[in-house]
């Protein structure tokens, strides 16, 4: 499997609900069209360990077969609806994505 994950920072306290709302409104969907996308799996991140600050907002996994998957996938109109969006929001919001991705790696006596 070849994933995606975007880490989104928080908004401003008073953007948190309309934040949070175009996510799941518009975003998360946007993101579920990409083609050859497998699995979306997207995580509100409210509690950092033991009683720390969250690193993050709001996380996203995005899961395809391979990267060839991905790479075909990033060509697509939707890809570009998704990257667009994710523009608008930062720019509204006043957040940041960072992205990172890469192959599944399965430690040894585990299951995927």
């Amino acid at each position: 499997m070849y994933k995606l994950y975007a880490f989104w920072s928080a908004p401003k306290s008073e953007d948190a609900d309309a934040f949070e709302d175009h996510y799941t409104q518009i975003h998360g969907p946007l993101a579920a069209k990409v083609p050859h996308i497998k699995t979306l799996v997207t995580t509100r991140t409210p509690d950092g360990l033991e009683g720390g600050a969250p690193a993050y907002f709001r996380v996203a996994e995005m899961i395809f077969d391979n990267k060839a998957d991905f790479d075909a996938s990033t060509e697509s109109e939707q890809w570009t609806a998704l990257r667009e969006d994710a523009g608008s929001m930062i720019e509204e919001f006043e957040v940041s994505m960072t992205v990172a991705m890469g192959d599944d790696v399965v430690t040894p006596g585990q299951s995927v």
